[in-house]
């Protein structure tokens, strides 16, 4: 239960950032915008500030959508289905025309309102990374600046070579060194030295692996090119490392950089792979694998927290930028060709096509929801057994 409150907590920063950009932008443009929502309809209940005949302000409940007066203020939806957002815009889907509608706009401020919700999401990651260089970031603490204040420091086994002892012993990638024998807490040096002096003889490995602390029993092997002993697992000494508060900000501005380069290679790799045949569906995760994720993550901390959710909050700006119809992109791409064209695509073909969009992309969270159920179903037993 925790769990899923924090995932939908996680949601609501994510969607409702992502649909404040396009809320923003479009009244800054001088668009109405009907209703801001949260989550996709049946609506639960709405909010809307309204005007009396003496022009005195006051908030009314909207419970449901035929109900709006759209004369008024802004409606503020909370909708059943908490899996995304919206803004409604006056003349967004053709059928209104006025000053105050989107389709009286001109095209920059279009394409501004379309693309402003992903570049929330870029802003909302950079603010969240410098937060959290700010309050102590998990990085890789080699090579530091001089003065950098690191916490929590520990060694974390970063890649299990197969057939090795290391593997052959049940390590696995993430796994937290906390002792070799007698020796606590090793650096990678002291842990390469332990290793080399004792490769004659087996070397009682403690490992911290989520909530659990393991023992085993692993006897080294030599590198043939060296002579020296080895487990064959790659480290890297990581920790909860703290800037100050300008230089947190530079580096948050640089990790947003080298993580939305990241995201852009990973989806190009994925999407050569779906031209080229190759199986990518264990790549893929939907709401029920990222809601696993999110109590992983929140079980490390807040740090480790701020730093995932800025990860999908770029990866939402990746994919919400993509010229798929049905996502922003889509639109923008519509609109893009209308520009070159010299006249708009028609509303009717430009509907058809996102509606497809829509019920594809709503096919393949259905299909990744149930790859990840089948996936994560000891999840569902163990709540299950606790229910009965």
């Amino acid at each position: 239960m925790v769990t899923l409150l924090i995932f939908i907590a996680v949601l609501a920063v994510l969607v409702i950032s992502h649909e404040w950009g396009h809320f923003m932008v479009a009244r800054k443009s001088g668009m109405k915008v009907y209703e801001f929502g949260f989550g996709f309809p049946p609506r639960l209940f709405g909010i809307q500030l309204t005007k009396d005949a003496n022009g005195n302000k006051k908030w009314k409940f909207a419970w449901r959508g035929k109900d709006d007066d759209l004369t008024q203020g802004t409606v503020y939806s909370f909708n059943l289905i908490p899996l995304g957002g919206f803004v409604r815009i006056k003349g967004e889907d053709g059928q209104e025309s006025g000053p105050d509608s989107f389709a009286a706009q001109k095209d920059w401020k279009k394409a501004a309102t379309l693309l402003a919700g992903v570049g929330m999401n870029i802003i909302l990651a950079f603010v969240l990374l410098s937060i959290g260089f700010m309050a102590g970031a998990p990085q890789a603490v080699d090579n530091l600046p001089p003065g950098t204040k690191v916490e929590d420091r520990r060694l974390e086994i970063m890649e299990v070579m197969e057939g090795k002892p290391a593997s052959v012993g049940g390590l696995q990638s993430g796994d937290i060194i906390m002792a070799l024998d007698a020796l606590q807490d090793p650096t990678v040096q002291a842990m390469q030295e332990y290793v080399d002096a004792h490769k004659d003889q087996d070397i009682k490995v403690t490992v911290k692996r989520g909530d659990q602390t393991l023992e085993k029993n692993i006897h080294p092997f030599v590198y043939p090119d060296t002579g020296k002993g080895g487990l064959g697992v790659s480290l890297v000494e990581v920790g909860l490392v703290r800037y100050s508060w300008y230089k947190s900000i530079y580096y948050g501005g640089i990790m947003t950089g080298l993580y939305l380069k990241e995201i852009l290679f990973s989806f190009g790799y994925l999407i050569s792979g779906l031209f080229a045949g190759a199986p990518v569906g264990e790549s893929l995760s939907g709401p029920v694998g990222i809601a696993v994720m999110t109590g992983k993550v929140a079980r490390l901390g807040f740090n480790y927290l701020l730093n995932f959710i800025a990860l999908l909050s770029l990866n939402l700006a990746i994919i919400n930028v993509l010229p798929i119809p049905a996502l922003d992109g889509g639109r923008f791409l519509f609109l893009l060709i209308g520009k070159l064209k010299g006249k708009a695509v028609e509303q009717k073909y430009e509907q058809v096509a996102h509606g497809i969009g829509f019920l594809v992309l709503i096919s393949l969270v259905v299909l990744i929801t149930i790859k990840d159920i089948g996936t994560f179903k000891w999840i569902f037993i163990d709540l299950w057994n606790k229910i009965v």
